[in-house]
């Protein structure tokens, strides 16, 4: 059975109605980037407010911002708990800041114009090959990020976020005991070394980015208590990567086409203490027609910086022609898996 004939039975609505929800997805994604925006969530975290009230404190025109909240509360974000009076729901509470598994920062990610227009030039990655981003922006998207300084702020704090989601599920999946350094290539500010550091006292981190994200990590590793654990080191890692007895990648190797992660996990092999271990904390691509977010996800990866999600056998493909095996996949409570090896 396909994944649309799947979807009619399960909301019993017609196809043409099943295909407009589809299509009014990004309608959404602005609704849901706009309330996270003006911290709609927040305003709430006390008690119901009139939309009056939450117009005043977010210097919106109500009964515009009323439409807004309407249609979310359709959904199930927000609550209208009586008439234009709204309240936060389980959905809107992941909207808040600072809560754990805040999304906050990552939707409102999603829908900044300079991120949420690229996916109007799709078409110009299916026929090219090429990726969105640059058709929109004139530079590849970290290129464009680092000359950014405010919008690689925002894209920095999404994937905080993030991996904030992620983070236990991967600590609770895997045995990290034996290792002795692990290095989070492309680690960002350092959250999910930090989870990984916390939960095992005997290990050491070294967190790995360019100079403006490591500028950053700071506030994020002293928070969590680890930044005496952490050494911070900056480059280029198709270039040279410290070395470690162990690696971490969360969501690196999937920026990237198969010829330049390649390289990434070459300049690791070189500097491996031993067999050592690389870790790559990915979505795995599943067989078939059922749905999963690694195939939406995969979407982004064309558009925008111009990598791929992949399937096991993918991966396990990728791991040899960079001179490792693929020992084993590990799931996790989460989209994610850990996928694990070490030199052939």
């Amino acid at each position: 059975m396909d994944i649309q004939s799947t979807a009619i039975e399960q909301t019993s609505l017609p196809p043409q109605a099943v295909i407009m929800q589809i299509a009014c997805g990004a309608m959404m994604t602005q609704a849901l980037g706009l309330a996270a925006k003006l911290g709609i969530a927040d305003l709430l975290k006390d008690g119901p407010k009139s939309i009056t009230e939450i117009a005043e404190a977010t210097s919106t025109h109500a009964p515009s911002l009323y439409r807004i909240l309407r249609s979310l509360a359709g959904e199930g974000v927000f609550r209208e708990s009586s008439p234009k009076i709204f309240e936060n729901t389980d959905l809107s509470n992941v909207l808040r800041s600072g809560v754990p598994g805040s999304l906050r920062s990552g939707t409102i990610f999603m829908a900044e114009p300079w991120h949420y227009n690229v996916w109007g030039n799709m078409l110009h990655s299916v026929r090219t090959g090429e990726t969105a981003w640059k058709k929109t922006h004139g530079d590849e998207v970290f290129d464009w990020f680092a000359k950014h300084p405010e919008e690689s702020e925002i894209f920095n704090n999404a994937m905080t976020d993030m991996s904030a989601s992620v983070a236990p599920a991967v600590v609770e999946a895997y045995d990290f005991s034996g290792i002795e350094t692990l290095a989070d290539i492309a680690g960002g500010h350092g959250f999910l070394l930090s989870q990984i550091l916390k939960a095992n006292p005997g290990i050491k981190g070294i967190l790995f980015d360019v100079p403006p994200v490591i500028a950053g990590a700071d506030t994020q590793l002293r928070r969590e208590g680890v930044a005496d654990r952490v050494e911070k080191i900056t480059g280029d890692f198709f270039i040279e990567v410290p070395a470690a007895d162990a690696y971490l990648m969360k969501h690196i190797v999937h920026d990237w086409d198969d010829d330049r992660s390649i390289q990434i996990m070459k300049s690791i092999y070189t500097s491996m203490k031993g067999k050592g271990k690389l870790l790559l904390v990915e979505m795995v691509v599943p067989e078939g027609n059922l749905p999963h977010d690694s195939k939406l996800l995969d979407l982004e990866m064309l558009t925008s910086p111009g990598g791929m999600e992949r399937t096991a056998d993918e991966y396990r493909e990728l791991f040899g022609k960079a001179g490792f095996q693929l020992s084993r996949i590990v799931p996790t409570k989460s989209p994610f898996s850990i996928i694990e090896g070490g030199k052939a």
